[in-house]
């Protein structure tokens, strides 16, 4: 059975991979979108028919109600939304610009809330449908210089997990990816960074200044990502895992964290409970 995947920021990176692996599926219709429709070249070569490029920025939401309609039109449904626009942003706490900030969220969190929201009255009138939205290992785990963008991440595993539980009996599943460093333009041109001006800060500057310079070089391949998720939703839909890390460092990350994190609780917790009324 063919089915439609919609997915955001295909110009580069994990966006570009996806949408390079899935236009040479024969079982997939692929509409790939980007704020500027030029940068989508390289999919003519696979063009058949089943391929439509759209312009959208995520954060535009009148574009983003005129691809749904366009995928609808063209395809008659949308099986497959991947949510993968997004910015990074390096900085300390104290020193971040708001107004880049602000615009972070815009993108990582509102444009993925307003696509799905979009999206889900056609995957509820099917009663089918799989979001996958891209997190981070930094929405489980925080880091130096990247508080802003934690906390973007730690946003869109909320509103995931919430979600997920809401559409459970409506035939939709939601799945998160939470990769580590991958050679995508994360760290390099998808992110701005703000370069420690306070003494008291100049211990991070290097951090910063690394990332730039990692960017590329890093472990993660994100075709191999490319291949990973569509086996996941196409080969695994019934038991969809609601987090899917990626790279080793990403899982090795996630478990370290939350086995530490679980023995915090449990050590915590009598004298978590004894904040409780007593029971009656």
């Amino acid at each position: 059975m063919t089915k439609t995947w919609l997915i955001t920021g295909t110009s580069t990176g994990f966006g570009k991979s996806l949408a390079t692996f899935l236009a040479q599926k024969d079982d997939v219709n692929l509409v790939a979108t980007a704020r500027h429709t030029d940068q989508l070249g390289y999919l003519d070569q696979y063009d058949h028919g089943q391929i439509l490029k759209a312009t959208l920025d995520v954060t535009n939401r009148d574009e983003i109600a005129a691809v749904v309609k366009a995928t609808t039109d063209k395809f008659h449904g949308i099986d497959v939304l991947i949510n993968n626009a997004g910015l990074g942003y390096f900085g300390t706490f104290e020193e971040s610009d708001r107004d880049a900030v602000r615009y972070m969220f815009d993108v990582n969190v509102w444009g993925l809330i307003d696509m799905t929201r979009a999206v889900l009255p056609t995957m509820r009138a099917q009663k089918r449908g799989i979001v996958v939205n891209f997190s981070s290992i930094a929405g489980l785990a925080s880091f130096p210089t990247l508080s802003f963008y934690n906390s973007s991440k730690y946003a869109v595993e909320g509103v995931t997990e919430a979600a997920a539980q809401e559409v459970a009996g409506l035939g939709i599943k939601f799945m998160l990816i939470e990769p580590s460093g991958f050679r995508t333009d994360w760290a390099g041109r998808s992110s701005q960074k703000t370069m420690p001006k306070l003494a008291d800060y100049q211990q991070f500057a290097s951090r910063i200044e690394g990332s730039e310079e990692g960017a590329h070089h890093e472990a993660g391949d994100p075709d191999k990502a490319a291949a990973i998720i569509y086996d996941q939703v196409t080969n695994h839909a019934a038991d969809l895992p609601l987090r899917l890390p990626l790279g080793q460092w990403s899982t090795d990350t996630a478990i370290d964290k939350y086995t530490k994190t679980l023995a915090n609780f449990k050590a915590l917790h009598d004298l978590s409970a004894s904040a409780d009324q007593p029971e009656k």
